[in-house]
């Protein structure tokens, strides 16, 4: 049986852990989170190094992207450091790979986003393929990195002037520590009142369910979200918001809908060749194997 292993600095409150059979092999899954501490996390690499098959990194990425340029995310390289035997991923691959391809199946499917459509994408750092989708099928975004990461008043209304900003700012903000730039431990699970009127302007509220749920009005009817890992609780959570539609882009696993750093480790058990031997688009004919497609839940609020 094959084991795969997400060491997240989020809580550990939201760890799970379950058994698949895909294509024909057997693979535990787990998820366990070191409430933010990131010596813990080191700790844990080093621990699970050549037990587990694959380790996937949560609630920090290895690189920002910025266009088709990476920038190195100094906590999570340092991070990288404590595994050597072990494929190591961060879920960048998934992101890229699904998540450049979702709002072309939404727009056939459903019919949306709409040209003129408003879309909040909390960070396009952390997926600029997602943004770059949304700009290009007319939506009308507002960018907030430096709103929901820095915590300043400057949202951005096009890629094209943001990535002008990111070139500039990016190797000094890959430099600062994770806790200064994303929730991590008990903060994902407490709520700021910040940044309402962006999300009561939104039809779409777009990226890391993280940022998302930590600055969400108290009642915001009729929106759409699209995120990737949420928990049982957390759909009770935005159905008691009265969002009108939640999709995510990864599937439902025994009721967790495990982020894209897990589904990226999956793939690369399943495809069961060295990471260097493996590209992004080799996901897609994993994905579509299995029958792992976005799936887009119609909530019922009950109002």
């Amino acid at each position: 049986m094959k084991r795969v292993v997400s060491v997240s600095l989020g809580s550990s409150k939201r760890d799970h852990s379950v058994q698949l059979e895909l294509l024909g092999q057997k693979i535990t899954v787990e998820r366990r989170g070191t409430d933010g501490s990131l010596v813990k996390a080191a700790a844990l690499l080093r621990e699970l190094d050549g037990q587990a098959d694959v380790l996937a990194l949560g609630g920090v990425n290895l690189h920002l992207r910025a266009g088709d340029k990476l920038y190195p995310l100094r906590d999570g390289q340092r991070l990288a450091e404590n595994v050597r035997e072990t494929s190591l991923v961060d879920g960048s691959g998934i992101k890229d790979v699904v998540e450049a391809r979702i709002i072309k199946q939404l727009v056939q499917q459903q019919g949306w986003p709409k040209p003129g459509q408003r879309v909040l994408v909390v960070s396009a750092l952390d997926r600029w393929r997602l943004a770059e989708s949304l700009e290009t099928a007319g939506c009308r975004l507002t960018i907030g990195d430096a709103m929901f990461a820095l915590k300043l008043p400057l949202p951005f209304h096009s890629l094209r002037t943001f990535y002008a900003a990111a070139r500039l700012t990016l190797p000094v903000l890959c430099n600062l520590p994770i806790k200064m730039l994303y929730p991590l431990g008990k903060k994902q699970e407490t709520s700021v009142n910040c940044w309402k009127g962006f999300y009561e302007r939104a039809d779409i509220i777009a990226g890391d369910f993280h940022f998302i749920r930590r600055h969400m009005p108290r009642w915001l009817p009729g929106r759409s979200i699209i995120t990737s890992t949420v928990t049982s609780e957390d759909r009770e959570f935005l159905r008691d918001r009265g969002i009108k539609y939640l999709v995510t882009t990864c599937p439902n696993l025994q009721g967790r809908n495990f982020g894209a750093n897990v589904i990226e480790a999956i793939c690369i058990a399943l495809l069961n060749k060295p990471l260097q031997q493996i590209k992004p688009v080799m996901y897609t004919a994993i994905l579509e194997e299995l029958g792992w497609l976005p799936v887009i839940t119609k909530m019922d609020n009950g109002r």
